[in-house]
């Protein structure tokens, strides 16, 4: 299958292997992952639909995380169906365009995510280090544009990546063995040369990774010297909790990439890398809604009011 005429890709379908060695795990780990996806898509539908009802919550802050919401919708739901297929189908096949696709969403939301919680760590330190210019500084137009920067960036890069993919010829073995589409498992099925695709991925996640870190510790470095210099107990508490969820979720997103990163790529290692990409595409994002509802009050008490109001229409 060929995507234009430079590439001779006699591969038109690829294999994953899944769980596949662990044959009494296939139906358990459905169960599982299905439970989880179900919760992260409500969960996070509940988030925006918090943020879109309750008056109180139209801020900067909780516009960025109606955003970080929909992105941990799009990117579980590209890899979540998937993986459930496999476990329960005998034949666990995806066509060459499928999984370049697949690849491309996955890439462009995370990449998007990632800067996504780099712009509310900026949100949060405007919040706390210039309380009284909040409101000026934070405008609809800039978040807006902060917001639509991350996706064209995110887009842009996953677009160079799955390029580079796409160019690459696949002739040899079509066997997979992830749960999904991940870079380095379909990298290493080409019979081409891949230093070109290797650097571009390289250059890519090393600058957005540090970027990203650079931007979100610069603006928490403020934040503590902010803090500090509080004299009441009263606005170090609040600074805080401020930023905690934040904070929680930056731990874990980063934490994973972290050590995807710091995995060596190995056969003895398939196991680590496919245990990890599943906490990263299929727990996190059911773990910020839950991050940012158990931590905040105003969300709290506007899902506490869409309850009663549903229990009361109920009764009559």
């Amino acid at each position: 299958m060929a995507l234009n005429g430079r590439n001779q890709s006699s591969v038109t379908t690829f294999i994953l292997l899944g769980f596949s060695e662990y044959p009494q795990l296939q139906e358990p780990l459905f169960l599982a992952f299905l439970v989880v996806y179900m919760v992260t898509v409500v969960g996070n539908l509940g988030i925006i639909v918090v943020t879109r009802i309750n008056p109180k919550l139209h801020t900067p802050m909780y516009f960025f995380l109606s955003h970080l919401s929909f992105l941990d919708i799009c990117y579980s739901t590209v890899f979540t169906p998937k993986l459930l297929e496999i476990l329960v189908v005998d034949v666990r096949s995806i066509s060459f365009k499928g999984c370049i696709v697949q690849f491309f969403f996955i890439c462009a939301f995370v990449i998007t995510e990632m800067f996504m919680l780099a712009v509310m760590a900026y949100d949060r330190f405007v919040a706390v280090c210039n309380p009284l210019l909040y409101t000026v500084v934070m405008s609809r137009k800039l978040c807006a544009l902060l917001v639509a920067a991350t996706y064209t960036w995110g887009g842009l890069c996953s677009l160079t990546l799955t390029y580079s993919l796409a160019e690459l010829s696949y002739c040899g073995s079509n066997i997979i063995n992830h749960f999904g589409c991940e870079y380095s498992a379909v990298l290493s099925l080409s019979c081409s040369d891949t230093r070109f695709s290797q650097m571009a991925c390289l250059i890519i996640s090393t600058f957005n990774e540090t970027s990203s870190l650079l931007i979100i510790l610069t603006s928490y470095l403020f934040i503590v010297v902010t803090i500090v210099k509080m004299p009441s107990s009263g606005g170090l508490r609040k600074a805080f909790s401020t930023c905690a969820s934040h904070l929680t979720a930056i731990t874990i997103f980063h934490g994973a990439i972290l050590l995807l990163y710091c995995v060596p790529n190995s056969k003895n290692s398939w196991l680590l890398i496919k245990v990890t990409t599943v906490f990263f595409t299929v727990m996190i994002p059911m773990l910020n809604p839950l991050i940012y509802s158990l931590r905040n009050k105003d969300v709290k008490e506007t899902v506490k009011k869409l309850m009663v109001t549903k229990l009361l229409l109920h009764a009559k």
